[in-house]
C-alpha cells in the first residue's frame, strides 16, 4: 500500500487532522530526549510544524516535524551548517540536539497509512521579534548580520553527504508550476501577461550569471523579519529550514523585500560595513528582489487563506514587475502603486 504523506493537508478538515497527528508525534517525539520539559506549545505550520518546549532548568528548544520537502540528510545537513556557522563566525543561533541514541533527526510512527516524518530539536535563541516599523539601525544591523553570514559561510569546507538545495533557475520553474496552476485565484490574464515577461527577463538574467566564491555559496534564502529576532538591540538568525546554495544577492533581496527604500539603504550599509559588493550589484539585485516577490506567490497562491492578501498586494507587485520589466532601477525609489484589473 502506498503510504500518504504525512503532510497531507488541503482542506480545513484535513489541516485539522494533520494537527492532530502531528501532537501524538510531537509528544512521543519529545520523550526521546533528555530534557525536563514542563510545556509544549503550538507555533505554526508551514513548511515544517514547529513547537516551543518550556523547561525550567535547561533554557527553552525549538520542536520541528518536516515535512516530506526536506529529507533526513537535508535536515542532517542544516544542522552540520549552523554548527560551521557557530564555529567560524562566533554567531549566536539554532543549535541542533541530539536525542537519548545520539541522533540529531527523528524518524517518528504515525498513524498507520502516513509516512514517517522527521523531527528535530533545537535550542531555543532568546529574542523578540521587533513589533512597529524598523528604524534605520534596526536595517543597518541586519544587514550587518547578514554580511558576518556570508563571511562566515566562504570560510566552510563542504563536508562529505552535504545535501542542501539549490535556489536558481532550477528550483525557480519548479516554483513557477505551482504558480501556473493557481494565477487565476489572484491575478487577471492581463497581470499574468506581465508576469510571464518579468519570469522570461528573470531566467535570461540567471541564464548570463556566472558563479564565483565571491558572490555564491551557502546562504540563509529566507532572512526576512519573521526569522531575526533581537536581544538587547543585537539580531539574531532563526529559522534555516531554507538554507542552501545560491547568489548571496539572492538571499540579500528576501531582506530587503518588505522594507521601504530608505532601510534598504541602510541594510546594505550595513552588509556593506562587513564585505564590499561588487559596482553592479544594484542590477542584479533587483531581479533577485523581483524573483523572490514572485517565489512567496508560488509558495502562497494554492492556500485560498492567503487569496485576500495576495490580491490586495498585487497593486504593488505590478509596480515593481512594470518597473523591472522597463529597465527602470527602482530599489531605492519610492514606486507608486498599480490598479490592477478586477478579476472575472
Amino acid at each position: 500500500m502506498k503510504l500518504k504523506p504525512f503532510f497531507h493537508f488541503d482542506t480545513d478538515e484535513t489541516r485539522q487532522s494533520l494537527l492532530a497527528r502531528a501532537r501524538n508525534v510531537a509528544l512521543w517525539a519529545i520523550q526521546q530526549y533528555e530534557i525536563e520539559w514542563i510545556s509544549i506549545r503550538f507555533i505554526q505550520l508551514s513548511d515544517t510544524i514547529t513547537y516551543k518546549i518550556e523547561t525550567n532548568t535547561t533554557g527553552h528548544y525549538l520542536l520541528r516535524i518536516h515535512s516530506e520537502r526536506m529529507n533526513k540528510e537535508e535536515i542532517i545537513s542544516e544542522l552540520v551548517f549552523l554548527n560551521e556557522l557557530r564555529k567560524l563566525g562566533g554567531l549566536v543561533m539554532p543549535e541542533g540536539i541530539a536525542c537519548r541514541d545520539g541522533s540529531y533527526v527523528l524518524e517518528c510512527e504515525t498513524e498507520e497509512g502516513y509516512q514517517r516524518p522527521c523531527v528535530s530539536l533545537m535550542k531555543w535563541v532568546e529574542g523578540e521579534h521587533r513589533s512597529g516599523e524598523f528604524t534605520d539601525s534596526h536595517a543597518f544591523s541586519i544587514g550587518a548580520l547578514m554580511g558576518r553570514l556570508h563571511e562566515a559561510s566562504a570560510k566552510i569546507e563542504i563536508p562529505p553527504h552535504f545535501h542542501r538545495p539549490h535556489w536558481g533557475i532550477g528550483s525557480f520553474k519548479d516554483e513557477l508550476s505551482k504558480l501556473e496552476r493557481y494565477y487565476s485565484r489572484f491575478l487577471s490574464n492581463k497581470s499574468w501577461l506581465l508576469y510571464q515577461k518579468a519570469i522570461e527577463k528573470i531566467m535570461t538574467q540567471l541564464e548570463l550569471m556566472q558563479q564565483n566564491t565571491r558572490n555564491y555559496g551557502l546562504i540563509h534564502a529566507d532572512l526576512h523579519s519573521e526569522n531575526v529576532v533581537f536581544n538587547n538591540d543585537q539580531p539574531y538568525p532563526i529559522d534555516f529550514g531554507r538554507c542552501g546554495f545560491g547568489y548571496y544577492l539572492y538571499d540579500m533581496a528576501a531582506a530587503l523585500l518588505e522594507l521601504y527604500p530608505k532601510h534598504r539603504w541602510q541594510l546594505i550599509q550595513g552588509y556593506e560595513s562587513v564585505i564590499k559588493l561588487e559596482e553592479d550589484y544594484v542590477h542584479i539585485l533587483e531581479c533577485f528582489f523581483v524573483m523572490f516577490m514572485i517565489e512567496n506567490y508560488c509558495h502562497h497562491c494554492s492556500d485560498s487563506r492567503e487569496i485576500p492578501g495576495l490580491i490586495e498586494e498585487q497593486k504593488y507587485a505590478l509596480a515593481y514587475l512594470t518597473e523591472y520589466i522597463n529597465d527602470r532601477s527602482f530599489l531605492f525609489q519610492v514606486i507608486e502603486p498599480i490598479e490592477p484589473e478586477p478579476l472575472v
